[in-house]
């Protein structure tokens, strides 16, 4: 019983390392990505006097100084760090509405697309991965290494317009855009059953991608382990080979693959940019294009430290994933 309460005390000790690490990151990500971006030609200031049409040079300055853009740099990142300890991550200057808010309502819609996207480049993947390492060198891997580097070569926004010609344009089966239905059809109990057919698309366009990825390194990953001594002593032993597949040959294959879902969420979060444009998928991707074009710099920053920090707790749960696929890994 010690010994379970010995294991069980050691997740905690590696989340709190694991956390404390990542305190120096998360600082770095905040000084760099604020001053990265004011290397930015314009600003808010100067987006809205193009969306006017014409400004003169002391309504610019009445606009600068109404935003607080007149004021030295380091006093604008002093007052934005305070702000940010208070979870206020200032006004948003295209829609005049507090940023946090902006971010919570785009925030579901955006996570319910990465999750959904990543579930089926993983599962997918670590499928198609199996199946190349099982029949390596033979017709089944060579087909699947094919398509393998098709998804891989092949443009997000590309797939994404084939993918509208064919199931939405010719067959008709799924919806071309939007999250949703229009009115009164997309509330309650209908509007959440509906959902799934306005997510697939956009799902599949983001995850093809990184299905691709995944199943090449897990092809790699399983042959490699299929090499080592541990396999042949465990099939001497008289295990079966499908027990030594999925219990010692798999289970090690997944850490390079953990590692790399890890490493590519803050890259899905980009690649959502280009798919929620294609499908008008109401989310952060949409938002921070929007931004950009608006030099609307505060929600800018809250979409990227978002994504560094969802990075941050992505890589957090892989060593936490790692320490369960592999507990050598918790001794250090």
């Amino acid at each position: 019983m010690a010994k379970t309460h010995h294991g069980a005390g050691r997740v905690p000790r590696l989340l709190a390392r694991l956390l404390l690490r990542a305190l120096p990151t998360v600082v770095g990500v905040v000084v760099l990505i604020y001053f990265f971006l004011r290397l930015v030609p314009g600003d808010a200031a100067d987006a809205i006097a193009a969306d006017a049409g014409a400004a003169t040079s002391a309504g610019m300055e009445a606009l600068r100084a109404r935003l607080g853009l007149d004021q030295s740099l380091i006093t604008q990142f002093g007052q934005y760090v305070w702000g940010l300890l208070h979870l206020d991550l200032g006004q948003s200057v295209r829609y005049n509405a507090p940023v946090i808010d902006l971010i919570w309502q785009r925030l579901p819609d955006t996570v319910l697309l990465m999750v959904t996207a990543m579930t089926i480049a993983v599962a997918l993947g670590i499928v198609m991965g199996m199946t190349m390492a099982r029949f390596a060198g033979r017709l089944p891997d060579r087909l699947l290494s094919v398509l393998a580097l098709v998804f891989y070569s092949v443009p997000g926004f590309w797939i994404g317009l084939m993918l509208i010609v064919v199931f939405s344009v010719q067959l008709g089966w799924l919806p071309s855009g939007g999250s949703g239905p229009i009115g009164r059809a997309g509330q309650g109990w209908a509007g959440v059953l509906v959902k799934p057919r306005y997510l697939l698309l956009p799902s599949v366009s983001l995850g093809l991608f990184y299905l691709s990825i995944y199943a090449r390194l897990t092809r790699a990953s399983m042959l490699e382990q299929a090499g080592q001594d541990y396999v042949r002593t465990a099939l001497a032993k008289g295990l079966s080979p499908r027990k030594v597949m999925f219990r010692h040959v798999l289970r090690n294959a997944l850490l390079p693959v953990t590692t790399m879902v890890g490493m590519h969420v803050g890259a899905m979060l980009g690649g959502a940019v280009v798919v929620e444009t294609v499908y008008n998928w109401p989310g952060l991707g949409k938002l921070s294009f929007e931004a950009i074009l608006s030099r609307d710099f505060n929600v800018l920053m809250a979409i990227l430290l978002l994504s560094s920090f969802l990075v941050i707790a992505a890589n957090v749960m892989v060593d936490l994933v790692h320490g369960w696929l592999d507990p050598r890994i918790q001794e250090t």
